[in-house]
């Protein structure tokens, strides 16, 4: 049985209550945008929009934050504009990644290639621990110099992280939800394995980041939630642990704690934060007219972009940040909601999760909230492998939203089993389809098809009321019979002749077959007696 274009959507969303299930009626009066239901394409479009709205904000605030430091850098050849050209490339590269994953089905990626890449991840992570590859800056060890390009590859490893938690999750629920050995020491080697090598950098940022996310997708699978608070706790435990082992990590807990301890010291960076969020006030100096990046703060372009954002826009130019984000978290749930599976779900779901905990792990450390981290705002500051896997965290997303599709209802099930027959229907002893379940296309054929049965043929004696009312239980008509064979539901017989329908009385006034009209020449006998 076919379906006009469109019919899927118009006919699903009506379930039935008797069965419990919710009614989708909105399904049925929704609008299209482009042709796709406005339920999809209304939080994709909104997603895509927050996402190259901070992209371009990101460029802005670059450059704002950059030129000037630039015009007295030899290594940026005196050109204000130089992290901004680079910048600008890094998101045109990632971009076209982002389209490509965006027309890639993500269950190729977390399924078939999905081991090559885990493959490719840790290798390109134990590249880093190589005297000949890995990169130290500021007591970390975590670039990979490719030429005139560092690349850093635990920005990366979040997507695989990522694709790898959501097909173990789907394994767990497809498996009836319970921790087998098998299962766990497999999540330990998957999941395990990229974050120590990440932790080892060390990169403790990342790590968090990618451990919060996983925690989220796990609750969202359908895992105990006292599990995950147990996870939670012991992760608190385990990242205070190793903060306090090493002196750097310990010198950041002391000035989130205290920064005034050591102000031209480990607390002269986030004061000086504090500074330009101080004299941006309400709406801010204006775009281009901070103080701070005057060599006052340092990293302005960078892990300290939210501190210029509070200068130069002001407090609601911040908050207006945030608020970005929590739409493109939200855009990234309701598409989740959508997905055709739950593996889909679960990406969705892990991609917008992982981009909003960055940018609050950043703002919590510019704030004085957390110890700082160095992770860098998602799409805002500048760093060509974070705006990169940024934006193809967001092409998985759009990859998910691509195949989403309205659920199926009571009602769609139902029409899959029906099927259109073109033999003829046994009408049965009575000659009725009442109680029997019939297809809405036969239904349909058949009034298209609809016959009009005259009256008597000439010369045919009309039978007697008698006869004909004693022969309706008995015979079925001609084309009554013919009606049902063609699929539809049998009309209601008046008799065989017109003449039988509509007759006179004695006194030459027609005799109408109905309630009132029986009913009134009953009263009119009545009164005559």
């Amino acid at each position: 049985m076919a379906l006009r274009p469109g019919a899927a959507y118009a006919g699903r969303g009506q379930g039935g209550r008797d069965q419990g299930a919710r009614p989708r009626r909105e399904a049925a009066d929704e609008g299209l945008i482009m042709g796709v239901p406005a339920r999809f394409m209304g939080p994709r479009l909104v997603f895509v929009a927050c996402v190259l709205g901070l992209v371009a904000f990101g460029l802005v605030m670059v450059f704002s934050s950059s030129s000037i430091l630039n015009l007295i850098s030899d290594d940026a050849g005196n050109n204000p504009a130089y992290y901004l050209t680079r910048q600008a490339g890094f998101a045109l590269v990632g971009v076209v990644g982002a389209y490509a994953l965006y027309r890639i089905d993500y269950h190729a990626l977390t399924h078939r290639i999905g081991p090559a890449i885990w493959a490719g991840t840790v290798l390109a992570l134990l590249l880093i621990f190589l005297p000949v590859a890995g990169q130290d800056a500021y007591g970390a060890t975590r670039w990979i110099a490719v030429g005139p390009l560092h690349f850093q590859p635990s920005e990366f490893a979040k997507i695989t992280v990522v694709l790898a938690a959501a097909e173990l999750l789907d394994e767990f629920r497809r498996t009836g939800g319970s921790f087998e050995p098998g299962f766990l020491a497999r999540a330990a080697v998957v999941l395990g394995v990229p974050l120590l090598l990440i932790v080892l950098q060390p990169d403790k940022g990342s790590t968090m980041v990618c451990a919060v996310t996983v925690l989220v997708m796990a609750y969202l699978a359908g895992v105990d939630w006292r599990f995950c608070a147990g996870a939670v706790a012991l992760g608190f435990l385990g990242f205070l642990l190793l903060s306090l082992k090493d002196g750097y990590s310990r010198a950041r807990i002391l000035t989130m704690l205290d920064p005034w301890r050591d102000p031209y010291g480990d607390g002269y960076q986030l004061i000086q934060g504090f500074y330009a969020f101080g004299s941006g006030g309400l709406f801010g100096v204006g775009i281009g007219m901070g103080r701070a990046k005057y060599s006052y703060l340092p990293f302005p372009y960078n892990d300290f972009i939210f501190a210029m954002v509070g200068e130069e826009c002001g407090l609601l130019g911040a908050l207006g940040l945030v608020a970005a984000f929590g739409l493109l978290l939200w855009c990234g749930y309701r598409i989740a909601r959508y997905a055709p599976d739950l593996t889909g779900r679960l990406v969705a779901a892990g991609c917008s999760t992982l981009i909003f905990a960055q940018m609050l792990l950043n703002v919590s450390g510019v704030v004085g909230a957390f110890p700082l981290s160095g992770k860098p705002i998602p799409f805002v500051s500048y760093g060509g492998s974070s705006i990169m896997a940024s934006l193809m965290l967001a092409g998985l997303v759009l990859s998910v939203s691509r195949q989403s599709r309205l659920p199926l209802t009571e009602h769609d099930e139902r029409r899959r089993d029906w099927s259109v027959t073109e033999a003829p229907r046994d009408p049965g002893p009575t000659g009725s389809f009442a109680g029997e379940a019939t297809p809405r296309s036969a239904r349909e054929g058949a009034r298209q098809r609809l016959t009009v049965l005259g009256g008597g043929a000439a010369g045919e004696v009309p039978p007697t009321r008698r006869t004909s009312r004693m022969g309706r239980g008995t015979a079925t008509p001609p084309g009554r019979a013919a009606s049902q064979a063609r699929g539809g539901r049998g009309r209601i017989d008046l008799g065989p002749s017109a003449g039988d329908r509509l007759r006179t009385n004695n006194d030459g006034r027609p005799d109408v077959r109905g309630a009132g009209g029986r009913r009134g020449d009953r009263r009119s006998d009545r009164r005559g007696r």
